[in-house]
């Protein structure tokens, strides 16, 4: 299961418009229904307007009223580069939307090797910031 939706997310980062990081990014991420949103990251000159992958997948995903979210696959690389080869950590932004919406043990899928590689939002963001503050 984890290894289609890492494929689903390197289908994604084909679309990555990274004109200029040249850093491409994509995700997939897999709603409790079995439904997958798939999203890449969107450059800007003003790299604060950029978007990543893993926000576009999930603002796509809310924007079509899905809201429970089990898993998300991201793979990154240079644009020419192996997506499947090395870990791509989801940003602290992309991190701090995923607890909006979903609970510590929301797998976050990573590649490496070209296998997948399992880890909880707990485990990348320990100290979650959330409304229980």
């Amino acid at each position: 299961m984890y290894k289609n939706l890492l494929d689903e997310a390197a289908k994604a980062r084909e679309k990555s418009y990274c004109r200029y990081s040249g850093f491409a990014v994509g995700a997939a991420l897999l709603c409790s229904d079995g439904e997958i949103f798939t999203g890449c990251n969107i450059e800007n000159l003003s790299y604060s307007l950029t978007n990543c992958a893993e926000r576009t997948a999930i603002f796509k995903a809310v924007s079509e009223g899905k809201t429970d979210f089990t898993a998300i696959a991201v793979v990154g690389a240079v644009k020419s580069g192996d997506c499947l080869s090395e870990k791509c950590f989801p940003c602290g932004a992309c991190l701090q939307v995923m607890t909006e919406f979903c609970d510590p043990g929301f797998k976050i899928i990573l590649a490496e090797n070209g296998e997948p590689k399992v880890f909880c939002l707990s485990d990348l963001m320990p100290n979650i910031f959330n409304s229980s503050f």
